[in-house]
C-alpha cells in the first residue's frame, strides 16, 4: 500500500485535486473560521452540522443526509444501498468542548485566526469539505466509495455518540477509517487512547454544621477518596493517568452536605492497565465510604455511596506494520514531512476497538491553547495537511 502513493503522485486527477486544494486554501480558511463561529456545544450540534450538510451538497457529495443522531453524510463514487460495504471513512467531529454561553466569534489576523474551537474541530470539517471537494472536482476514479462523515458527540460527555452510531450494525463496514482533528501535518494517531470517567456521589443526613456536626459527611467522603486517587500509582509505559476533574455540593456556608461528588478520569493506552485501574479506583471509592462512615456519631445514619459512569472510551491500535499506517507515513513523506506516530482519543478509538484499522491526523497548520477560549489557529503550510488526507484517502480508496 504505501507503494500506492508513489503511483497516485504520477496519477493526472490526483495531482489535479491536489492543486484544486492548494488553489483554494483561502476559501478552506474562510470556511473554518464560518464554521466555527456556529456554536457547536456536545449535544448540540444541529446549526454547524446543518451548514456542513449544505456544504457537502455544495461540493458535489452524493446522498447528503443527517442521520438520527445529526451525523452529517455524503457519499463519493459508487451509489446504491450496499456502498457501506468496504468503503473508506474519512471523518470529523462537529462539536466542541464549549458551551452555549461562550461567544464562539471567530477574529483573523493575517494567516492567523482565534476563536473557541477554531482548530478543534472546525480545521478537521474543514478539511473534510476540502477533500470532498477535490476529488469531485478532479472526477478521481476509485475503486471503493467514501463515505465523508462530520459526527456528533466527539469530545468529553458525548462519549464518542456519533462515531459509535455510525459503525453500529453492519450498515458501514469500512475497509478503512480515517479521522481529521485539529490541526499539525506530522503526526499520526495509531493508538487509541481508553478512557473511563465516572461521577462519584456519596449521600448523607446533612444537617447544621455546628448543631448536627458529628454525622457523616459526604464532603469529608469526596476528600478522602480524592486523596487516595492522588496518590494512585500510574505507569509511563505504556502511559496510565487518574484525574479528579470536577467536584461539588453543599447548600450553604454553614450546613453540611446532603451531597457532594466528584468526577474522575481514568486513562491508559492499555486496556488491561486500565481495567486493573478501575477496579483501584472502585476500592478507593468504597474505601472512602467505610472510613468516613467509621468517624460518624453513634445512631446516627451512614453515608451511601452511588458511583454511574458517564464515559468508556476503548482502547486498541492499528499496528505501525499495517498498511493503513505505513500508507499514512509515505502520505506525511510525500507531503515533505517526518511523521510522529502518536497515541491518543479521537473517533478512531471505536473502529480500532471493532476491529476496523483507523488512524486520526491533523489537518494541517499550527494551533495553541486547545479548550480554551483562546484558541488559535496558523494557517502554515495549512494545506499541505489537506493534500496530507487527499493521497491517504484516495490510496486506500483505490485500491481493492
Amino acid at each position: 500500500m504505501p507503494d500506492a502513493i508513489d503511483t497516485l503522485l504520477a496519477n493526472e486527477r490526483v495531482r489535479a485535486a491536489r492543486a484544486h486544494i492548494e488553489r483554494f486554501d483561502e476559501v478552506t480558511l474562510a470556511r473554518q473560521a464560518t464554521l466555527s463561529a456556529i456554536p457547536a456545544p456536545t449535544g448540540a450540534e444541529a446549526a454547524r452540522g446543518a451548514r456542513v450538510a449544505q456544504l457537502f451538497d455544495d461540493v458535489g457529495l452524493q446522498d447528503v443526509k443527517i442521520d438520527s443522531v445529526g451525523n452529517v453524510r455524503g457519499w463519493y463514487g459508487e451509489a446504491g444501498s450496499t456502498k457501506g460495504d468496504g468503503c473508506v471513512v474519512l471523518s470529523a467531529h462537529l462539536d466542541t468542548v464549549f458551551g452555549p454561553e461562550l461567544d464562539v466569534s471567530v477574529s483573523r489576523r493575517g494567516p492567523r485566526l482565534q476563536g473557541p474551537g477554531i482548530s478543534d474541530n472546525a480545521r478537521g470539517l474543514a478539511a473534510l469539505v476540502a477533500v470532498g471537494e477535490s476529488l469531485a472536482r478532479a472526477r478521481v476514479m476509485t475503486a471503493r466509495p467514501i463515505l465523508f462523515a462530520a459526527t456528533v458527540g466527539e469530545e468529553g460527555s458525548g462519549d464518542l455518540r456519533g462515531v459509535r452510531h455510525l459503525l453500529d450494525g453492519q450498515a458501514i463496514r469500512p475497509h478503512a477509517f480515517i479521522a481529521l482533528d485539529g490541526a499539525g501535518l506530522e503526526r499520526i494517531v495509531h493508538r487509541a487512547l481508553g478512557a473511563r470517567r465516572y461521577r462519584v456521589t456519596y449521600h448523607g443526613p446533612g444537617g447544621h454544621s455546628w448543631a448536627a456536626f458529628g454525622v457523616a459527611n459526604p464532603a469529608n467522603a469526596v476528600g478522602r477518596a480524592t486523596a487516595m486517587l492522588a496518590d494512585l500509582p500510574t505507569q509511563n509505559s505504556p502511559r496510565s493517568t487518574c484525574a479528579v476533574v470536577r467536584l461539588g455540593g453543599g447548600t450553604s456556608l454553614n450546613s453540611i452536605p446532603q451531597t457532594a461528588w466528584f468526577d474522575v478520569d481514568l486513562r491508559s493506552e492499555d486496556p488491561r492497565i486500565l481495567h486493573r485501574l478501575d477496579a483501584t479506583a472502585h476500592a478507593y471509592f468504597d474505601q472512602a465510604l467505610e472510613d468516613e462512615n467509621r468517624h460518624r456519631a453513634p445512631t446516627t445514619p451512614p453515608l451511601k455511596l452511588d458511583v454511574r459512569r458517564v464515559g468508556d472510551r476503548p482502547s486498541g491500535l492499528t499496528p505501525r506494520t499495517h498498511p493503513l499506517v505505513q500508507t499514512a507515513v509515505a502520505a506525511t513523506r510525500a507531503v515533505g514531512h517526518d511523521h510522529q506516530l502518536a497515541c491518543a482519543s479521537t473517533d478512531a478509538n471505536v473502529p480500532i476497538a471493532l476491529g476496523v484499522p483507523a488512524v486520526a491526523l491533523g489537518a494541517g497548520g499550527r494551533a495553541g491553547d486547545a479548550h480554551l477560549p483562546t484558541e488559535w489557529y496558523d494557517n502554515d503550510k495549512g494545506a499541505l495537511g489537506i493534500v496530507r488526507a487527499l493521497f491517504l484517502t484516495a490510496a486506500m480508496a483505490v485500491a481493492h
